[in-house]
């Protein structure tokens, strides 16, 4: 009986994939803290986890019929979305609360982290039923 890796690792991968996208928007958000104008920017990461589960099977590409068309590959859209202010406007027009932004930032490395632990933990359960627990 073949084991289809796809199935069993899926979503904890695209877990992974979507937490570092998150990482780089809320790091993003923090670099720009300082800059006139900025608007923070946030994901929703449930939202997004069910879109790449429903869609991982799905070819979303095009179909190309003549050697000089482009690759044209359709991308999920990123959701990404401007977040409402907790603080009132600094007058500068920027959106970024800083400390929320950290707080977020290291509530996604923490989630980051567990779900490598859960990969990890499916790979050692895997290893152990093949070795038969040796």
């Amino acid at each position: 009986m073949a084991i289809n890796l796809d199935n069993i690792f899926a979503l904890n991968t695209n877990a992974l994939i979507l937490r570092g996208k998150r990482a780089e928007l809320i790091s993003s958000n923090i670099a720009n803290a300082d800059t006139p104008g900025y608007k923070a920017k946030g994901m929703d990461f449930q939202k997004l986890l069910a879109q790449s589960m429903q869609n991982q099977n799905k070819n979303m590409s095009m179909s190309k019929t003549n050697g000089k068309h482009l690759d044209m590959r359709m991308a999920l859209n990123d959701n990404v979305e401007y977040r409402v202010p907790n603080q009132p406007d600094t007058g500068d027009g920027n959106t970024v609360d800083v400390q929320v932004e950290r707080n977020l930032y290291l509530q996604n490395s923490l989630e980051y982290q567990a779900s490598l632990q859960f990969i990890n933990g499916k790979i050692k359960a895997m290893r152990k039923a093949i070795t038969g627990g040796q």
